[in-house]
């Protein structure tokens, strides 16, 4: 009885408290609820923001890595700085195209959950009438079902539909705008030509095609996915559970809270870099795939050698690298795919079946169903509820796992537009020489020469340089006037800064010292020893780069094209190719030498003020070879050649002489002078080469000589 007693003041006291609590009960379910809300939004927030950067990263986290080993990608504030710049590219206004399929796909969104809340309580109409016996309301319900499979579907249906439409909206913004950036405009003159110096000048980038083909699409459908993957379930957690707690108490929802949010912290801990593995499956996968092209382009020189089984070895190679890393991503995606529907699925549907069976072992206050149908009707309501709301928690879970594979494109297209960036701007990351940074020359690869546009050509004190930073000259002085008397032959060995000087002048490399003057690139036209053919007809040929439509505009018909390949003797191969419209890959259909023929009637049709040629006649006969350079004189092209063809050199008045050894000569060509010295030259050659001979044979006949005095003694 004293321990009674005893009690009996907690007895009172836990009495009054659930008086006290029953009477104020809606206020704390609406503070509960509200609470619930506000940590819905918070939870999400933090779930999606920005991780810090491990400091041993530094500033090397938003470059590429500099050891040998791929830089660490993930949802972090360098992710969403990315992400914000390349926003603004797909999304440039709140009233482009974009940004209206965004309030689409929101409004469907939001309807869908709708129809899915409204769904949750016909089912449970639906069993309760069939726990009741009640056949009239059973058919009733079930017509509601199909009608409300009607926005159901369509709903679904367009809401895949819009999430396409968004993907390729933001492909092609994007495309776009890297396109713009990477081929550039003919006006931009230096600053432009970014696909050759990514090439070139840059090491950053390896495989730029497969960046703006395959990186650039997967970035786009994950980023139209990732809205729904977000939006979508932050949306379904804060309606399903509200109603959720209005069937079972909000007391419930914040314990269910509770423990999903424990066992989800703890899986959030075990989750893998996803978005490292991803970037470097995109890397590995371009680096493949830069292999293969390359065994294409070079395939005649790979025959002639019989390098199959070194080919063989370098593709296994990076197949066997790409194999393993894949198998390394599966083995950690397997062990967190168990772990993961081990605590979303089965864990949190444990917990959630107690929170359902609530109302059905508990009287709640403002809940008068006491019959079987109520009470199964609730149930199936509340199951069908909290597996909606799991489903929705679990794939918020799931959204970092995707946030971190976008990204993992994400870097990989932010590197493409930063390095454009830095590549128009004139900054390079290239590896040079060890010589590049010493003494003299470390002043010369830090300075930068003036581009100036002026009509004739001259170069003040010029260093030539190539991208790898090897100094092929120190300072370069030349010039060269427009006219047909005022050609340019450029000699030298190989190596010693020929085809350099070219790319200096199409502003192909920079500048890093002195002065340049030259014409705008359009008084350029270059003709290297094996000429390139784009892709198209025959006469896409002999006016590349212009369209027909450029053509027609420019008042020159068929007619003249036939006219100007009569000049290089190649009008024969519009009859025998099949006409002017015939499209072929042209470097396999004709040889060395018409390929040759095609790039000087290319010449010819555009009538540059000057042409750049780099052995552009090694394949054509003597005869021909004359009959083009004399008609380029007569339209007043003027000729910057490089050859080693004496027979050429009349055609020229003045020469530029690279030594190899960083020096050069740039003076008058009198070509009969230095003809005939060369053939004097040749002659006394040819003459040394006897000596050998005419000694070897004097010592005989000595002998002979002797011999024969013996013999008379």
């Amino acid at each position: 009885m004293a321990v009674l007693f005893k009690l009996r003041p907690s007895d009172k006291r836990t009495a009054e408290f659930a008086r006290l609590y029953a009477t104020h009960r809606p206020l704390v379910q609406r503070g509960l609820t509200v609470g619930f809300v506000l940590y819905v939004f918070i939870a999400a927030y933090q779930g999606v923001a920005a991780r810090p950067a491990p400091k041993k990263e530094g500033k090397a986290k938003d470059a590429p890595a500099r050891d040998g080993k791929p830089a660490r990608v993930a949802v972090d504030a360098v992710f969403y700085r990315r992400l914000g710049v390349i926003l603004r590219i797909v999304i440039p206004s709140i009233r482009s195209k974009e940004a209206l399929l965004l309030v689409m796909h929101s409004s469907l969104l939001i309807f869908r959950t709708a129809i899915s809340l409204y769904v949750a309580a016909l089912d449970g109409r639906i069993v309760a009438s069939l726990v009741r016996g009640q056949s009239l309301d059973f058919l009733l319900n079930i017509v509601r079902w199909l009608l409300v499979a009607i926005p159901a579907t369509w709903t679904n249906s367009w809401l895949s539909y819009v999430q396409n439409k968004l993907a390729i909206a933001y492909r092609t913004r994007l495309t776009r705008e890297v396109l713009k950036q990477y081929l550039g405009e003919e006006s931009e003159g230096p600053d432009g030509k970014v696909y050759y110096k990514l090439s070139n000048l840059d090491d950053r980038i390896k495989n730029p095609d497969q960046m703006i083909t395959h990186d650039i699409q997967r970035f786009s459908s994950h980023l139209a996915a990732i809205y729904a993957n977000l939006a979508k379930p932050i949306l379904d957690v804060i309606l399903y559970n509200y109603q959720l707690a209005q069937n079972v108490g909000a007391e419930g929802l914040v314990i269910l809270t509770i423990l999903i949010q424990s066992s989800a912290a703890l899986l959030r801990a075990a989750t893998p870099s996803f978005g490292t593995y991803t970037a470097q499956s995109a890397a590995l996968a371009g680096s493949l795939r830069h292999t293969h092209s390359r065994l294409a382009e070079f395939a005649e020189e790979v025959a002639f050698f019989g390098g199959e089984e070194a080919e063989r070895q370098i593709i296994e190679k990076e197949y066997v690298a790409l194999v393993r890393h894949e198998a390394k991503v599966m083995n950690r995606k397997w062990w967190y795919g168990c772990a993961e529907e081990g605590i979303v699925k089965w864990l949190w549907g444990s917990f959630g079946l107690v929170v359902c069976a609530i109302p059905v072992f508990f009287k709640l206050p403002g809940i008068s169903n006491i019959d079987l149908g109520s009470r199964t009707e609730g149930f199936v309501t509340n199951r069908r509820l909290l597996l909606s709301s799991s489903d929705a928690i679990g794939r918020v879970m799931y959204s970092y796992k995707d946030l971190a594979e976008l990204a993992g494109y994400t870097a990989r297209v932010s590197l493409l537009l930063d390095t454009m960036s830095d590549v128009r701007k004139g900054k390079f990351e290239k590896a040079l020489v060890s010589s590049a940074m010493e003494g003299e020359n470390s002043q010369i690869m830090r300075s930068r020469g003036k581009v100036l546009e002026a009509e004739d050509i001259q170069f003040e004190n010029v260093p030539i340089v190539t991208p790898n930073g090897d100094i092929l000259l120190r300072s370069l002085t030349f010039s060269v006037k427009p006219g047909a008397s005022e050609h340019l032959l450029i000699v030298g060995p190989n190596g010693a800064g020929k085809s350099s000087l070219f790319r200096i002048l199409g502003g192909l490399w920079p500048v890093y010292g002195g002065i340049v003057r030259k014409p705008p690139a359009s008084n350029f036209i270059l003709i290297p020893q094996r000429p390139y053919l784009s892709l198209g007809t025959l006469r896409d040929q002999v006016i590349y780069p212009h369209s027909q439509e450029q053509m027609t505009a420019r008042r020159i018909s068929d007619a003249h094209l036939l006219a100007v390949l009569a000049v290089v003797g190649m009008d024969s191969i519009v009859e025998r190719e099949g006409g002017w419209d015939v499209a072929r890959e042209w470097r396999e259909a004709l040889s060395g030498g018409d390929q040759q023929k095609i790039a000087w009637a290319r010449l010819f049709y555009h009538k540059p003020k000057y042409a750049i040629l780099d052995e552009a006649t090694s394949l054509v006969p003597p005869d021909m070879e004359g009959k083009m350079m004399e008609h380029a004189a007569a339209l007043g092209i003027t000729l910057l050649t490089v050859s080693h063809r004496p027979s050429l050199w009349k055609y020229h008045s003045t020469i530029l002489q690279f030594d190899g050894q960083g020096g050069y000569m740039f003076t008058k060509l009198d070509a009969e002078r230095r003809l005939s010295l060369q053939e004097e030259k040749q002659e006394v050659e040819a003459k040394l080469l006897e000596v050998p001979k005419i000694k070897s044979r004097l010592a005989e006949l000595r002998l002979v000589a002797d011999a024969r005095s013996a013999k008379e003694r």
